[in-house]
């Protein structure tokens, strides 16, 4: 696509976002590094243009902009506040396909406490309607409910906060889950520290090399010895976690499912009901649920401070990124507020990927 093309179709987009209300914002395109390390781990590192600054350090270029719109919202933002913002962000990509690395990105976002499944409504109504002529299909999911259920788990608060700290990472959820719930057994080389340690015959040490300290060191291996001796969460309790992950359907299907699933584990019933209503704020505004695709899981591998609900729209061609994304993260606002905190939800659209579907005719 010529960027002259791709650059209308990013203030087409930004012009309907200030016209449903919103402010326009700018964010630095350099961002500290630590910032976004602390709130995302080292595996940004694997996704973001990481550069080093002899006076700020360690410095990324912006991989999206919620963090930087969030940060201003809770320094000097009013109450309740909508943000519209369009510029490039930098991703590195790990595919063979032709994805570019830089790109624009236009965003809305709200913070509103009054009425949160009514901003999520809002926010998904007016991508639906800007996305109408292009035929996406969207999809909806809800990490609150998977957040909940693993809060209910019958174990420790540490493997509780492993879980939660791995949600957005299924691979490494599954390893958990699988070895919590005494399916499959520790490592080896665990094993045979942990009898060492159970011995007193850990090995001689060399000399200390690393960033980890040695009061670090024996911390861990306490944690490690605590853990082994941590009950295995009850099997039925993992299956019902495991029937939640797996719940695909149609909204309304799903609600009803939800809510024979929260019988037995009552700590989703909360996110469940918020469920419902966000279903029918979403029929207020005139979205058709019935067919709206639903899984619990959905959204699970984008970035990581969405904590309730999540959506993608999506083109035909399966090999295209998503056209548009966004979902709820109340909790980011937690973290960046300095004790502060007001429900918050967004998304934001590829006007590249929207300028050449409009160009296919899609």
């Amino acid at each position: 696509m010529i960027k002259a093309e791709i650059r209308a179709e990013a203030e087409r987009l930004f012009a309907a976002f200030q016209s449903a209300g919103a402010q326009p914002v700018e964010a630095d395109i350099l961002l500290p590094a630590d910032m976004l390390l602390d709130l995302y781990g080292e595996d940004i590192r694997a996704r973001a243009y990481v550069t080093q600054d002899p006076l700020r350090g360690e410095m990324v270029l912006r991989p999206d902009f919620t963090v930087p719109v969030v940060q201003a919202h809770m320094a000097h933002g009013a109450d309740p506040a909508r943000y519209t913002y369009m510029g490039e962000v930098f991703r590195k990509q790990d595919t063979l396909r032709p994805r570019a690395a830089e790109y624009l990105q236009v965003g809305f976002e709200v913070f509103d406490r009054t009425a949160p499944e009514e901003a999520d409504a809002e926010v998904f109504a007016l991508f639906t309607e800007l996305l109408a002529p292009l035929r996406v299909q969207p999809q909806i999911g809800d990490i609150g409910i998977l957040m909940a259920a693993v809060h209910g788990l019958q174990t420790t608060e540490t493997r509780r906060a492993a879980l939660l700290r791995h949600v957005w990472r299924p691979r490494r959820f599954r390893h958990l889950l699988d070895r919590y719930a005494g399916r499959t057994g520790p490592h080896p080389a665990r094993v045979r520290l942990l009898k060492a340690l159970e011995e007193g015959a850990l090995p001689k040490t060399g000399p200390h090399i690393g960033l980890r300290s040695a009061s670090e060191i024996a911390a861990r291996i306490h944690a490690l010895a605590e853990d082994a001796d941590t009950p295995s969460i009850p099997a039925r309790q993992a299956t019902l976690l495991e029937d939640l992950m797996a719940l695909s359907a149609p909204a309304p299907q799903a609600l009803e499912r939800l809510r024979d699933l929260a019988v037995d584990m009552p700590h989703i019933s909360v996110a469940v009901e918020r469920f419902g209503a966000r279903l029918t704020a979403l029929k207020a505004r005139g979205i058709v649920v019935d067919d709206l695709p639903f899984e619990t899981t959905h959204g699970r591998t984008t970035l990581e401070y969405y904590d309730g609900f999540v959506f993608t729209f999506h083109a035909a061609d399966p090999g295209l990124p998503v056209v548009a994304s966004g979902g709820r993260y109340d909790a980011l606002t937690r973290v960046l507020g300095q004790g502060q905190s007001i429900p918050a939800v967004g998304g934001i659209i590829r006007p590249h990927l929207v300028a050449q579907l409009r160009a296919e005719g899609c």
